[in-house]
Protein backbone atom coordinates (compact mmCIF):
# COMPACT_ATOMS: atom_id res chain seq x y z
CA UNK A 1 0.00 0.00 0.00
CA UNK A 2 1.57 3.36 -1.18
CA UNK A 3 1.59 5.58 1.95
CA UNK A 4 3.14 8.48 0.68
CA UNK A 5 1.57 11.48 2.01
CA UNK A 6 -0.57 9.59 4.66
CA UNK A 7 0.09 9.73 8.85
CA UNK A 8 -1.82 8.03 11.01
CA UNK A 9 -2.32 9.45 14.62
CA UNK A 10 -1.12 6.15 16.05
CA UNK A 11 2.23 7.11 14.17
CA UNK A 12 1.87 10.92 16.07
CA UNK A 13 2.75 12.17 19.29
CA UNK A 14 -0.01 11.81 21.87
CA UNK A 15 -2.89 14.15 22.38
CA UNK A 16 -2.26 16.15 25.66
CA UNK A 17 -5.20 17.32 26.86
CA UNK A 18 -8.02 15.26 24.61
CA UNK A 19 -10.40 17.85 25.11
CA UNK A 20 -8.92 20.53 22.54
CA UNK A 21 -7.82 17.64 20.23
CA UNK A 22 -4.88 17.28 17.87
CA UNK A 23 -5.21 20.26 15.98
CA UNK A 24 -5.25 22.80 18.69
CA UNK A 25 -2.37 21.00 20.07
CA UNK A 26 -0.62 21.18 16.65
CA UNK A 27 -1.29 24.92 16.05
CA UNK A 28 0.34 25.76 19.45
CA UNK A 29 3.34 23.46 18.88
CA UNK A 30 3.51 25.86 15.87
CA UNK A 31 3.51 28.94 17.87
CA UNK A 32 7.14 29.08 18.91
CA UNK A 33 8.16 29.45 15.70
CA UNK A 34 7.12 32.94 15.03
CA UNK A 35 9.92 35.23 15.57
CA UNK A 36 8.66 38.33 16.30
CA UNK A 37 7.36 38.23 20.11
CA UNK A 38 4.35 40.72 19.39
CA UNK A 39 2.86 38.60 16.11
CA UNK A 40 3.38 35.48 18.59
CA UNK A 41 1.65 36.83 21.72
CA UNK A 42 -1.53 37.74 19.32
CA UNK A 43 -1.33 34.42 17.63
CA UNK A 44 -1.42 32.74 20.93
CA UNK A 45 -4.50 34.67 22.15
CA UNK A 46 -6.39 34.01 18.82
CA UNK A 47 -5.99 30.23 20.30
CA UNK A 48 -6.87 30.86 23.16
CA UNK A 49 -10.13 32.40 21.92
CA UNK A 50 -11.09 29.14 20.01
CA UNK A 51 -9.99 26.93 22.94
CA UNK A 52 -13.05 29.21 24.96
CA UNK A 53 -15.33 28.70 21.82
CA UNK A 54 -15.05 24.79 22.43
CA UNK A 55 -15.74 24.77 25.81
CA UNK A 56 -18.83 27.34 26.73
CA UNK A 57 -19.78 25.32 29.30
CA UNK A 58 -16.97 26.80 31.23
CA UNK A 59 -17.40 30.55 30.13
CA UNK A 60 -19.02 30.75 34.01
CA UNK A 61 -16.48 30.10 36.17
CA UNK A 62 -13.98 33.39 37.20
CA UNK A 63 -10.87 31.97 36.49
CA UNK A 64 -11.76 31.00 33.10
CA UNK A 65 -9.06 32.64 31.19
CA UNK A 66 -6.68 31.98 33.90
CA UNK A 67 -7.28 28.32 33.52
CA UNK A 68 -7.36 28.70 29.60
CA UNK A 69 -3.30 30.35 29.61
CA UNK A 70 -1.83 27.42 32.10
CA UNK A 71 -3.70 24.43 29.76
CA UNK A 72 -1.77 26.35 27.01
CA UNK A 73 1.19 26.25 28.35
CA UNK A 74 0.83 22.52 29.92
CA UNK A 75 0.10 21.55 25.80
CA UNK A 76 3.18 23.53 24.71
CA UNK A 77 5.32 21.60 27.06
CA UNK A 78 5.40 24.93 29.09
CA UNK A 79 8.17 26.12 25.92
CA UNK A 80 5.92 28.97 24.94
CA UNK A 81 8.02 32.34 25.84
CA UNK A 82 5.09 35.21 24.83
CA UNK A 83 3.01 38.18 26.73
CA UNK A 84 0.92 36.35 29.01
CA UNK A 85 -1.69 38.16 31.31
CA UNK A 86 -1.38 35.37 33.74
CA UNK A 87 2.02 34.06 35.64
CA UNK A 88 2.82 30.73 33.74
CA UNK A 89 2.07 27.94 35.55
CA UNK A 90 4.79 25.89 37.26
CA UNK A 91 6.62 23.13 36.66
CA UNK A 92 6.51 20.77 39.15
CA UNK A 93 9.01 17.35 39.96
CA UNK A 94 6.76 14.58 38.84
CA UNK A 95 7.75 12.08 41.94
CA UNK A 96 6.54 8.18 41.56
CA UNK A 97 4.54 7.23 44.40
CA UNK A 98 5.10 5.29 47.25
CA UNK A 99 4.50 1.60 46.69
CA UNK A 100 1.85 0.56 49.45
CA UNK A 101 2.11 -3.46 49.25
CA UNK A 102 -0.61 -5.33 50.09
CA UNK A 103 -1.07 -6.49 53.61
CA UNK A 104 -1.35 -10.23 54.13
CA UNK A 105 -1.91 -11.75 57.50
CA UNK A 106 -2.02 -15.40 56.93
CA UNK A 107 -4.92 -16.53 59.67
CA UNK A 108 -6.19 -20.16 60.12
CA UNK A 109 -9.49 -18.93 59.76
CA UNK A 110 -10.09 -15.97 57.40
CA UNK A 111 -14.05 -15.52 57.78
CA UNK A 112 -13.71 -14.45 61.21
CA UNK A 113 -10.91 -11.50 60.35
CA UNK A 114 -7.66 -10.44 61.48
CA UNK A 115 -8.43 -8.03 64.39
CA UNK A 116 -10.91 -10.72 65.75
CA UNK A 117 -7.85 -12.83 65.82
CA UNK A 118 -5.66 -10.21 67.64
CA UNK A 119 -8.01 -9.79 69.79
CA UNK A 120 -7.87 -13.56 70.83
CA UNK A 121 -4.26 -13.02 71.15
CA UNK A 122 -4.77 -10.00 73.93
CA UNK A 123 -7.38 -11.82 75.37
CA UNK A 124 -5.59 -15.24 75.92
CA UNK A 125 -2.88 -13.10 78.03
CA UNK A 126 -5.16 -12.05 80.52
CA UNK A 127 -4.01 -13.77 83.72
CA UNK A 128 -7.89 -12.94 85.62
CA UNK A 129 -9.61 -16.05 85.47
CA UNK A 130 -13.02 -13.63 85.70
CA UNK A 131 -12.15 -11.13 82.99
CA UNK A 132 -10.57 -13.91 80.75
CA UNK A 133 -14.36 -15.92 80.62
CA UNK A 134 -15.73 -12.24 80.38
CA UNK A 135 -13.69 -11.97 77.28
CA UNK A 136 -14.24 -15.49 75.53
CA UNK A 137 -18.17 -15.15 76.00
CA UNK A 138 -17.71 -11.28 74.39
CA UNK A 139 -15.57 -12.86 71.69
CA UNK A 140 -17.54 -16.24 71.24
CA UNK A 141 -20.46 -14.38 70.20
CA UNK A 142 -18.32 -11.78 67.65
CA UNK A 143 -16.57 -14.84 66.06
CA UNK A 144 -20.40 -16.25 65.06
CA UNK A 145 -21.38 -13.02 63.65
CA UNK A 146 -18.18 -12.51 61.81
CA UNK A 147 -18.78 -16.54 60.56
CA UNK A 148 -22.40 -15.77 59.56
CA UNK A 149 -21.85 -12.79 57.55
CA UNK A 150 -19.07 -14.44 55.61
CA UNK A 151 -21.38 -17.90 54.73
CA UNK A 152 -24.96 -16.45 54.93
CA UNK A 153 -26.18 -19.37 56.97
CA UNK A 154 -26.13 -21.35 60.04
CA UNK A 155 -23.33 -22.84 62.37
CA UNK A 156 -23.25 -24.79 65.05
CA UNK A 157 -22.23 -23.06 68.43
CA UNK A 158 -19.73 -25.74 69.30
CA UNK A 159 -17.84 -25.08 66.07
CA UNK A 160 -17.34 -21.80 67.22
CA UNK A 161 -16.32 -22.39 70.63
CA UNK A 162 -13.78 -25.16 69.29
CA UNK A 163 -12.33 -22.73 67.00
CA UNK A 164 -12.09 -20.32 69.46
CA UNK A 165 -10.21 -22.64 71.57
CA UNK A 166 -7.96 -23.80 68.31
CA UNK A 167 -6.88 -19.91 68.10
CA UNK A 168 -6.48 -19.17 71.54
CA UNK A 169 -4.32 -22.50 71.98
CA UNK A 170 -6.23 -23.22 74.91
CA UNK A 171 -6.66 -20.53 76.67
CA UNK A 172 -9.80 -19.30 76.25
CA UNK A 173 -12.87 -22.43 76.92
CA UNK A 174 -15.92 -22.09 77.06
CA UNK A 175 -18.11 -25.43 78.11
CA UNK A 176 -19.46 -27.66 75.54
CA UNK A 177 -23.18 -26.87 76.24
CA UNK A 178 -22.71 -22.87 75.81
CA UNK A 179 -25.34 -21.86 73.80
CA UNK A 180 -24.61 -18.16 71.63
CA UNK A 181 -27.26 -16.11 70.79
CA UNK A 182 -26.90 -12.68 68.75
CA UNK A 183 -27.45 -10.03 71.58
CA UNK A 184 -24.57 -10.13 73.28
CA UNK A 185 -25.14 -12.62 76.42
CA UNK A 186 -25.10 -15.78 77.04
CA UNK A 187 -28.19 -17.87 76.49
CA UNK A 188 -28.72 -19.26 80.45
CA UNK A 189 -28.43 -15.32 81.09
CA UNK A 190 -31.19 -14.26 78.42
CA UNK A 191 -33.25 -17.03 79.86
CA UNK A 192 -32.98 -16.20 83.55
CA UNK A 193 -33.40 -12.60 82.96
CA UNK A 194 -36.34 -13.00 81.09
CA UNK A 195 -37.70 -15.84 84.18
CA UNK A 196 -37.12 -12.53 86.66
CA UNK A 197 -39.70 -10.76 84.81
CA UNK A 198 -42.91 -10.36 85.96
CA UNK A 199 -45.92 -9.79 84.32
CA UNK A 200 -47.89 -6.70 83.57
CA UNK A 201 -51.33 -6.74 85.07
CA UNK A 202 -53.80 -5.73 82.79
CA UNK A 203 -55.15 -2.31 83.67
CA UNK A 204 -58.81 -2.24 83.16
CA UNK A 205 -60.30 0.66 80.77
CA UNK A 206 -62.17 2.59 83.38
CA UNK A 207 -63.48 5.24 80.84
CA UNK A 208 -65.31 2.28 78.71
CA UNK A 209 -66.58 0.50 81.75
CA UNK A 210 -68.35 3.77 82.68
CA UNK A 211 -70.54 3.75 79.98
CA UNK A 212 -71.37 -0.24 80.73
CA UNK A 213 -74.95 -0.20 82.10
CA UNK A 214 -73.66 -3.37 83.83
CA UNK A 215 -71.05 -1.85 85.49
CA UNK A 216 -71.85 -0.72 89.24
CA UNK A 217 -69.70 2.37 89.42
CA UNK A 218 -72.19 3.63 86.06
CA UNK A 219 -75.44 2.75 88.31
CA UNK A 220 -73.99 5.09 90.94
CA UNK A 221 -73.18 7.71 88.20
CA UNK A 222 -76.37 7.59 87.00
CA UNK A 223 -78.18 7.30 90.22
CA UNK A 224 -76.05 10.59 91.24
CA UNK A 225 -77.12 12.24 88.76
CA UNK A 226 -80.97 11.35 89.62
CA UNK A 227 -81.35 9.76 86.25
CA UNK A 228 -81.83 6.43 88.39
Amino acid sequence: MDRIGLTYNTEKEPVVISEYGRNIQEMIKKLPEIEDRKVRTEATKHIIGIMAQMTPQTKDSPDFQHKLWDLLYIISDFKLDVDSPFEPPVIEAQKKPHHIDYQEHHIKYGHYGYYLTKMIEVASKEENEELRQALANSIAMQMKRNYLEWNKGVVNDQTIIDDLKTLSNGRLTLPDESKLNMNGQPQKQQQAQQQGKKKKKKVPNLKANMNNPNNPAYKLRMQQMGKL
